[in-house]
């Protein structure tokens, strides 16, 4: 009861004072999903080997280190999740930002699958795709997450010795 009188006080008293109150800031409700989890990387990109994405938001080529502030880039179908929409996996320990298309996402969504494809790695060596193929999997990803979840920033797929991430 204190605080909503302490709140309304101070409205009244920026408003008498010219300002207009403070907005309390919206945060986006998150929401979990079962989705079909893929990867890929630059070898099965499109076009192949490279780390073009269709939607920068963040980055101008697919990467990021997994944390809230440089969440990896992700695919899907942009009205599935709109660019610039972040997620969680837990299954990763990572966080990711949609900002590329993929065109497996897009057929399964219009039959009302859940589907998104996150990005692996820039790299051509053909073990990307074995790494790809065994985090493959449905998991529950949440969509617009808290900033404060456990992450593991190792690389889902390391470039330099080609082993791929075990979480």
């Amino acid at each position: 009861m204190k605080s909503k009188l302490l709140v309304a006080l101070l409205g009244i008293g920026l408003l008498v004072a010219g300002a207009a109150p403070a907005q309390a800031a919206v945060t986006p409700h998150s929401t979990t999903y079962t989705m079909y989890v893929t990867l890929y990387g630059a070898l099965d990109n499109d076009p192949p080997g490279s780390a073009d994405i269709a939607y920068p938001q963040i980055h101008s080529q697919a990467g990021g280190t997994g944390t809230y502030s440089n969440p990896v880039t992700f695919a899907t179908d942009r009205s599935e999740l709109a660019p610039g929409t972040r997620v969680y996996y837990s299954y990763l320990k990572k966080y990711f930002i949609m900002e590329d298309s993929c065109a497996a996402c897009i057929s399964d969504w219009k039959s009302g699958k859940r589907h998104i494809d996150m990005w692996a790695g820039n790299s051509t060596n053909s073990a990307i795709i074995d790494c790809e193929n065994k985090l493959t999997r449905s998991g529950s990803v949440i969509v617009n997450p808290a900033s404060n979840l456990t992450v593991d920033t190792t690389p889902i797929f390391n470039t330099s010795t080609h082993k791929c991430y075990s979480p």
